[in-house]
C-alpha cells in the first residue's frame, strides 16, 4: 500500500498539473456493472473522443476493479470490491489508475475511494481461553485478554467489550500509543479456589456500525493455589533490525522476562499475541528461552518494519506483554520495471520531428540510490528518450525517416539502477514504417529496343518493358501506360500495345518490312500512389525483314499478247551477249541477294547465264546447223530461308534474215494458240476486237491530225525531232529499278520530208517484237515499208524503231540485216 500511495503522488504530481484527474468515492461490496462515474462529463471529454483515441485503463496491480465504457463514457465495478482484502487496516483506501488515449497521446489520473461498510463481525482467534489463577491472587491484578479483530474501519470497526458475568471480574481497556487497546480482566473479588474451583467468563467484542455486530470468545479460569507474582520483561520495547532476503532461521532478536516466584510459579512461557496480521507466519518465539526467529520471506518492498507483540506468561496464569519492532534493511533486490504505457506500432516515414511514438514509466521498487534508474535506447536509431516528469519517458522521433533504407527499427530501451551490484533490465520496441509514395518508378534501361519479325501474327508479343518502385504495397504498384503518339499520321496504338500490369508489348497488327522499318513510342510507368508518380521510357521498335517476296523480273518483259525475241545472228562469236534478264527483290540483306540459273534451254550447249548478273551469253560458235527459234528458261533465285523464285522464258531468234525470223516464231505461235482453250478465246477475241476495232478508228484519226499538224510545224521550222516513245518505255522506266533504261526513239532527221532517211548499221543487240495474231506476209511488210519510203509520208503504222544503246547513240533498226517492226496493234 505505500507503493500505491508512492505511485499516486508521482501520477499527481505529474499528470495533474498537466492533463488533469478526477476522484470517485464508492462503498465496497457494490454489484458488478454498477456505475462509478461519468468520466467524459468529469473530464470535459467527448464519448467519440474516448473511441477515436482508444482510452483503455492503464494500472500495475494484476487485478482490474473498474472497467471502462467507451459508448457512454462512464467506469464501471468490473469486479467485486472487498475493501478488507485490497486494503486491510490501511485508510484511506483508494483505487489508481490511469487513462490513456492516442492519437494524440494523453494521460489522466483517477483516484476512487472504497468506503467501508460493516460486513465484518468482530472475531476472535480462538473460541475460547483458559486461565489458572491462583487463589492467591490480589484484588486489582490483571489479566491480558485476547484482542478482537475486526477488518472493518472507522465507524464499522471494533467499539467496545463487554464482560459477563461481571460479580468477579471486571473489564479495563487500555489505551496503547500506537492507537490499540489492550483489553484486560481485573480481578475485584479474591478467588476461593474451595467455593469455585472453576469459572466461565463470555467476553463480547462490540463494532460501531449499522447493524450493530458482534463476537465472543469463551473464558474458562481454573483457580489455582497462590502464585502471586507475574513475570516481568526486562523492556517494555524491544528493537531488532534485520536485512531484507535473510534467510530462514535467523535469530532477530531475544526477549527475557523474570518471575520472583519460586519452583513451578516462575517458570515462563514466551508467546506471539498478534491477531491482526501475519505475524506468526514471519515470525516465531521459542517459548523457552524467548529468541524471536525468521521463519518467513521478508521484502523490504512489502513491509519495512514488523511490530510483534510477546506475552511471558508463569505457571501461575500471570503474564506480561511487551513489544518486538523489527525493522527490514533494504538491498538491491530489484530490477527497474519498464511499463509500457502506450506505443505506435507503425508510423509513417514523413512522421514530423519530436513525434511521440512510445509512452514508458519506469519504477524500481528498491529505495535510496538503490531506485534511483537512468534509461537509455540503442544507437543508430533516429528516436530519442525524453524524461518528463518524475520516471515517465517518451520515445520522439529526432531526425527524418526513410522506408526505403530502413522499413523497421527495433528500439531497445535499457534502464539501470544505481545500486551495488547494479540491476537493469530493458524492453525491445518493434517500430514499423509505413511507406510515402515519394519514389517514382524507375526503368531498368534508359531506353529499349525490340524486334520484332514481319508478317507476326496480331497479339504476338514482342517485348517486356520493367520498371521498379522503390515504395511499397500500393505505392510500388507499377502500371504501364501507351503515351498518346502518330506515327506517319497513324497513331501508335494500331501498331502495339502495352500489358498494363506485365508491361509486355504485343503487336497490334501485322509488320510489313517493306513498308515500316522501325519506329518509336512511349511508355509511361505510372505507381499506384496518391498522387500517383510516373516516368518515361522510350522503346524504338526495329522490324526484322522476312524473305516473304520472290523476284521480280524487270526485263524482258512477259506479255500475253506480243512475244519478245532477242536476235542472235549466226555470224555471233562465243560471249556474244544475248540480254540480259533485270529482276529485283524487295526484301533486304541476303533475302534480295539474287542469283541466275539456266533451267531450260532448247539447246543448252549454246547459252548460258551469269550467276550474279544475269546475262545471257554464248558459250561456242553460232552455226549454221543451230535452231532460228531458241527458248530459254531462266530461274531466279534469292537468297532467303527458304529461297524464293522467279522464272522467266527467253526466247532467242538465231537468224540474220527477219522473214526467216518471223515465219518461225508465227508458227510457234500457231501452236501454241491450238493448244489454248479455244472457246475462252474466240469469247475473248470477239470482246478485244470489237474494242480494238472503235478504239484503232479513234487512235488512227487522232494521231494522223497531230502527226499532220506535226509534220507542217516541223516543215517550217528548226527544231530538234521530238522523240516519240512505245508503250512498253513508260512499263520499263515505271518500276524505277533497272540498271540500264532501254529507251525506242525514231530516227529521222529535221528535214526528213525533203530527204531520205540515211541509217547506219544495225547494232549487235536487236529486239524482235512480233505480233502473234499477224498473220501478214513478207508482201505486206514491203508494202507497208514503201509507204515509209514516200518523202511526203509521216511516220505511221509500220515505222520503223531503233534501240538506244547504253552509251546514247541512236541505231536505226532498219535494214537487211536485222529489223524491228511494230504492228498496228502494238502502236495502239
Amino acid at each position: 500500500m505505500t507503493r500505491q500511495v508512492l505511485l499516486l503522488f508521482i501520477c499527481l504530481l505529474f499528470v495533474g498539473s498537466v492533463l488533469g484527474q478526477v476522484s470517485y468515492s464508492i462503498p465496497e461490496e457494490m454489484a458488478r456493472g454498477s456505475l462509478v462515474g461519468n468520466i467524459a462529463h468529469d473530464l470535459g471529454l467527448q464519448t467519440k473522443r474516448l473511441a477515436s483515441g482508444k482510452a483503455r485503463i492503464y494500472t500495475r496491480d494484476s487485478d482490474e476493479f473498474i472497467e471502462l465504457n467507451r459508448e457512454r463514457g462512464v467506469l464501471l465495478v468490473k469486479e467485486r470490491i472487498d475493501r478488507e482484502a485490497l486494503c486491510r487496516q490501511t485508510t484511506p483506501c483508494a483505487l489508481h489508475f490511469q487513462i490513456i488515449l492516442e492519437n494524440p497521446m494523453e494521460l489522466y489520473t483517477v483516484t476512487v475511494q472504497i468506503t467501508d461498510i460493516n460486513d465484518n463481525a468482530p472475531t476472535f482467534e480462538k473460541n475460547e481461553i483458559k486461565f489458572k489463577i491462583a487463589e492467591s491472587t490480589m484484588i486489582g491484578a490483571k489479566f491480558v485478554l485476547e484482542r478482537a479483530a475486526d477488518l472493518d474501519v472507522g465507524i464499522n470497526d471494533l467499539k467496545s467489550y463487554e464482560l459477563k458475568p461481571t460479580d468477579i471480574f471486571s473489564l479495563k481497556l487500555h489505551n496503547n500509543a500506537d492507537g490499540n487497546k489492550n483489553v484486560e480482566m481485573v480481578l475485584q473479588k479474591p478467588l476461593d479456589r474451595e467455593k469455585q474451583e472453576q469459572i466461565s467468563l463470555v467476553l463480547t467484542a462490540v463494532d460501531g456500525g449499522e447493524p450493530q455486530m458482534s463476537g465472543t470468545m469463551l473464558i474458562l479460569i481454573t483457580v489455582l493455589d497462590a502464585n502471586d507474582n507475574a513475570p516481568v520483561f526486562t523492556q517494555h520495547t524491544y528493537k531488532a533490525t534485520v536485512t531484507e532476503n535473510s534467510p530462514k532461521g535467523t535469530v532477530v532478536a531475544t526477549v527475557t522476562a523474570s518471575d520472583a516466584d519460586q519452583g513451578s510459579n516462575s517458570k515462563i512461557t514466551y508467546s506471539i499475541t498478534n491477531t491482526l496480521d501475519d505475524i506468526r507466519k514471519v515470525f516465531q518465539v521459542n517459548k523457552d528461552n524467548g529468541d524471536v526467529t525468521l521463519i518467513g520471506n521478508i521484502d523490504f518492498e512489502q513491509s519495512r518494519s514488523y511490530q510483534i507483540h510477546l506475552l511471558a506468561s508463569d505457571e501461575g496464569g500471570l503474564t506480561e506483554s511487551c513489544k518486538l519492532i523489527v525493522d527490514v534493511q533494504d538491498i538491491n533486490d530489484n530490477k527497474p520495471e519498464i511499463n509500457i504505457l502506450s506505443k505506435s506500432n507503425v508510423i509513417s516515414e514523413d512522421a514530423n520531428l519530436n513525434t511521440v511514438v512510445t509512452m514508458i514509466n519506469i519504477e524500481d521498487l528498491d529505495s535510496g540510490e538503490n531506485g534511483k534508474v537512468q534509461c537509455f535506447i540503442s544507437e543508430n536509431v533516429p528516436f530519442i528518450l525524453k524524461m518528463s516528469t518524475g520516471n515517465f519517458y517518451s520515445l520522439v522521433t529526432d531526425s527524418d525517416l526513410d522506408r526505403e533504407k530502413s522499413s523497421e527499427y527495433n528500439i531497445t530501451v535499457t534502464c539501470s539502477d544505481e545500486g551495488v551490484p547494479s540491476l537493469s533490465s530493458s524492453v525491445t520496441l518493434t517500430l514499423q514504417i509505413s511507406d510515402v509514395n515519394d519514389n517514382a518508378p524507375v526503368f531498368e534501361r534508359s531506353s529499349y529496343e525490340a524486334y520484332i519479325v514481319e508478317n507476326n501474327t496480331p497479339g504476338l508479343s514482342i517485348f517486356t518493358v520493367k520498371a521498379r518502385d522503390a515504395d511499397w504495397n500500393q505505392n510500388a504498384r507499377v502500371s504501364y501506360i501507351l503515351e498518346d503518339s502518330s506515327f506517319n499520321g497513324v497513331p501508335v496504338s494500331s501498331y502495339v500495345s502495352v500489358s498494363a500490369d506485365s508491361g509486355v508489348i504485343h503487336a497490334v497488327r501485322s509488320f510489313d518490312y517493306e513498308q515500316i522499318k522501325d519506329f518509336h513510342f512511349h511508355v509511361k510507368a505510372q505507381d499506384g500512389g496518391s498522387p500517383p508518380l510516373s516516368s518515361n521510357v522510350t522503346v524504338k521498335m526495329m522490324i526484322q525483314d522476312q524473305n516473304d517476296n520472290p523476284p521480280q523480273v524487270l526485263y524482258p518483259v512477259q506479255t500475253g499478247g506480243s512475244l519478245v525475241a532477242e536476235m542472235v545472228p549466226r555470224s555471233a562469236d562465243v560471249g556474244y551477249l544475248v540480254t540480259k534478264v533485270v529482276a529485283v527483290d524487295v526484301d533486304s540483306g541476303q533475302n534480295a541477294w539474287l542469283s541466275y540459273k539456266l533451267q531450260k534451254a532448247t539447246d543448252r550447249a549454246l547459252f548460258e547465264v551469269g550467276l550474279q548478273n544475269g546475262e545471257i551469253r554464248t558459250i561456242r560458235q553460232v552455226t549454221d546447223k543451230d535452231a532460228v527459234k531458241q527458248r530459254l528458261t531462266v530461274i531466279v533465285e534469292d537468297n532467303g530461308q527458304p529461297s524464293r523464285s522467279a522464272t522467266v522464258i527467253v526466247n532467242v531468234a538465231v537468224a540474220d534474215s527477219f522473214p526467216e525470223v518471223l515465219s518461225e516464231f508465227t508458227d510457234f505461235t500457231h501452236d501454241k494458240e491450238y493448244n489454248d482453250n479455244l472457246t475462252f478465246y474466240l469469247v475473248l477475241a470477239l470482246a478485244v476486237v470489237s474494242f480494238l476495232f472503235i478504239t484503232c478508228l479513234v487512235v488512227i484519226i487522232s494521231v494522223k491530225i497531230y502527226r499532220w499538224r506535226q509534220s507542217r510545224i516541223l516543215y517550217h521550222s528548226n527544231l530538234p525531232v521530238i522523240p516519240y516513245y512505245p508503250p512498253r518505255y513508260s512499263d520499263t522506266l515505271g518500276t524505277g529499278t533497272l540498271q540500264h533504261v532501254y529507251n525506242y526513239e525514231v530516227c529521222r532527221t529535221t528535214d526528213s520530208r525533203k530527204s531520205d532517211c540515211k541509217f547506219g548499221r544495225a547494232g549487235s543487240q536487236n529486239v524482235l517484237i512480233m505480233d502473234p495474231s499477224s498473220t501478214g506476209t513478207m508482201q505486206r511488210i514491203q508494202n507497208e515499208k514503201s509507204i515509209l519510203d514516200e518523202p511526203d509520208s509521216p511516220l505511221e503504222v509500220g515505222e520503223f524503231v531503233t534501240k538506244q544503246s547504253s552509251n546514247g547513240r541512236c541505231w536505226p533498226m532498219c535494214g537487211s540485216s536485222a529489223a524491228a517492226f511494230i504492228s498496228t496493234s502494238q502502236i495502239i
